[in-house]
C-alpha cells in the first residue's frame, strides 16, 4: 500500500489522485459538514451559533482538470487506499502536524513519526489518542442506558420463559426455569463496546497514561459494565454495528460508538463498516495553528474562542456587529490585538488588514500582531498606518499605528521529530521576545 501525500492549500491535477479514487470520490467537493454527517471525525466539530466556523471548507475541491486542497491536515482511508494531508510549512516528513497535534490535542509524547513510518499506524495511534477526549464528552450526559433483554436461569421467574433454552440447561429438572427479561440498564451494548475499547488502550504501552487523562471517565465505565466478558469482544461489535445510536440526546455517544468500534476493528485492518466507506480524521489547520498559539502567548492575551461560540465581542452597542478577535491583549492601559494567520506572509493582505484594523478601532489599540508560520528567515515586518488622502496630496506614515507581522520559524533540515521539536522551542523563546516587551 502506497499512501498518496499531498500538502494543504496545493494544486494537483486529478489524474494524481488516481490510486485514491474510492476516497476522492466520497470527498470532493463535500463540505466539512457533508464530511462529519458521512463519519468522518473533524477538528473542531461542527458547532451550529460559531460566528466563522468552517463548516463550509472542503478537503478538496474541483477546478476543471485539478484538486485544490483545503485548509486542512489529516488522513483518509477507503479499503487499501490512504490519502495524507501534510502542512505546506513542513518540508520531508510532517513533523509540524505531529507538533501541533500534541500541544493543542493534548496527547502524550509517545507517537514517533520517525520511528513509526506505517502512515496506517500513525492513523491508528490518532484514533485511539482521541479516544479519552470522545468519552469525557460523552460521559458528560452520565453513563449511557437502554433497554436490554437479559437472560436467566433460576427459580425465580420474571419473565419470558425459554423453553428451548429450559430443556437444555435444565433436564433433568432441578427447580431452575429458563427466561428471558427486559431490563433498562447501565450494562448494556454500548458501554460494553466502550469498556472493551479501555481494556485493549490499557495493554499498549502507553495505555495507563492516556487513559490517566480521564480516570474519572473510565471509572464510570468499568463500573457499569460488571457482566463484562474479554472474550465477548467480537459479539459487543457486532451488536454496536446494528444497532447504531439515533437519539438526538445522545449524540456525543454516537461518536464515541464510531470511533470504539474503528479501534477495535483495526487488527484485522477492517477500519470502516457498514455505508461508511471512508474514514479518517480532519483537523482545519487555520484551528489548529490559532489553538496552538494560544499554548504560547496566554499569558499575554485573552481568547475569545469563535469556535464555541465563548467571550463574544461587540462592535457596537445594543449587541450589534459580532466579532471574535483572536487574541485581545491582557493590559488594558496598553492593549493589542492579536490574529493567527495560517498562511504565508506574503498572503497576509486586504481583507485581513481591514478586520484587524476594525478590531484595533474597537478596543483603541494602536498595535497589532499577525501571528504566523514562517518557513524562511524573514524578519518581522512592520506596518504603519497612513493618514492624509492623494487627493490633497498629504498621505504620510503615522508614528502611533502599528501592524506588525510577526513570524514563529518552523525548523527545516532535522534529522528527526526529537531535533524538530529541540529547534521549535528555540524558535517558540525568540517568538515571545517581542512580547516580553510589553510586559
Amino acid at each position: 500500500m502506497n499512501p498518496l501525500k499531498i500538502k494543504d492549500n496545493q494544486l494537483k491535477l486529478k489524474t494524481d489522485f488516481y490510486d485514491v479514487q474510492n476516497i476522492t470520490a466520497v470527498i470532493a467537493d463535500k463540505t466539512f459538514e457533508q464530511l462529519e454527517k458521512d463519519g468522518i471525525f473533524v477538528f473542531p466539530e461542527i458547532l451550529k451559533d460559531a460566528d466563522d466556523i468552517s463548516r463550509n471548507q472542503m478537503v478538496l475541491q474541483s477546478y476543471n482538470d485539478m484538486y485544490a486542497s483545503g485548509n486542512v491536515m489529516g488522513f483518509l482511508g477507503a479499503g487499501n487506499q490512504r490519502l495524507i494531508i501534510e502542512s505546506r510549512f513542513s518540508h520531508g516528513e510532517d513533523y509540524l502536524f505531529q507538533y501541533l497535534l500534541d500541544k493543542v490535542m493534548d496527547f502524550p509524547n509517545v507517537i514517533d513519526l520517525e520511528a513509526d513510518a506505517n502512515q496506517d499506524n500513525a492513523l491508528f495511534n490518532l484514533l485511539v489518542f482521541l479516544f479519552p477526549h470522545y468519552l469525557r464528552k460523552a460521559a458528560r450526559k452520565g453513563a449511557f442506558k437502554t433497554y436490554i433483554r437479559k437472560q436467566y436461569n433460576d427459580s425465580n421467574v420474571r419473565g419470558t420463559i425459554d423453553l428451548a433454552r429450559h430443556i437444555r440447561k435444565n433436564t433433568p429438572f432441578i427447580g431452575n426455569i429458563a427466561y428471558s427479561q427486559r431490563e433498562y440498564s447501565y450494562d448494556n451494548y454500548l458501554m460494553e463496546l466502550v469498556r472493551h475499547t479501555i481494556e485493549y488502550i490499557k495493554a499498549k504501552p502507553y495505555g495507563g497514561r492516556l487513559l490517566n487523562s480521564a480516570k474519572d471517565e473510565v471509572k464510570l465505565v468499568v463500573d457499569s459494565t460488571p457482566d463484562y466478558t474479554p472474550s465477548d469482544r467480537r459479539k459487543i461489535i457486532e451488536d454496536n454495528k446494528k444497532n447504531t445510536i439515533r437519539h438526538a440526546y445522545y449524540h456525543e455517544y454516537r461518536d464515541l460508538q464510531r470511533l470504539c468500534i474503528l479501534i477495535l476493528q483495526n487488527e484485522k485492518q477492517q477500519m470502516g463498516y457498514g455505508k461508511r466507506k471512508v474514514y479518517g480524521i480532519l483537523f482545519d489547520g487555520a484551528w489548529l495553528w490559532e489553538e496552538y498559539i494560544n499554548t504560547l502567548v496566554d499569558g499575554y492575551f485573552y481568547h475569545p474562542m469563535n469556535k464555541a461560540g465563548k467571550d463574544k465581542q461587540w462592535l457596537f452597542s445594543g449587541k450589534t456587529g459580532l466579532i471574535y478577535p483572536d487574541f485581545i491583549g491582557k493590559d488594558a492601559d496598553n492593549p493589542i490585538i492579536g490574529d493567527a494567520k495560517y498562511k504565508p506572509i506574503s498572503n497576509i493582505a486586504n481583507h485581513d488588514y481591514l478586520q484587524v484594523l476594525a478590531y484595533m478601532f474597537r478596543f483603541d489599540a494602536k498595535k497589532a500582531f499577525y501571528f504566523y508560520p514562517e518557513s524562511t528567515d524573514l524578519e518581522d515586518k512592520m506596518l504603519w498606518l497612513n493618514s492624509g488622502s492623494s487627493f490633497e496630496d498629504n498621505v504620510v506614515a503615522r508614528d502611533d499605528v502599528c501592524l506588525v507581522k510577526h513570524g514563529l520559524k518552523i525548523p527545516h533540515d532535522v534529522c528527526g521529530y526529537s531535533e524538530f521539536v529541540e529547534q521549535i522551542k528555540e524558535s517558540e523563546e525568540e517568538f515571545l521576545k517581542v512580547l516580553r516587551v510589553y510586559e
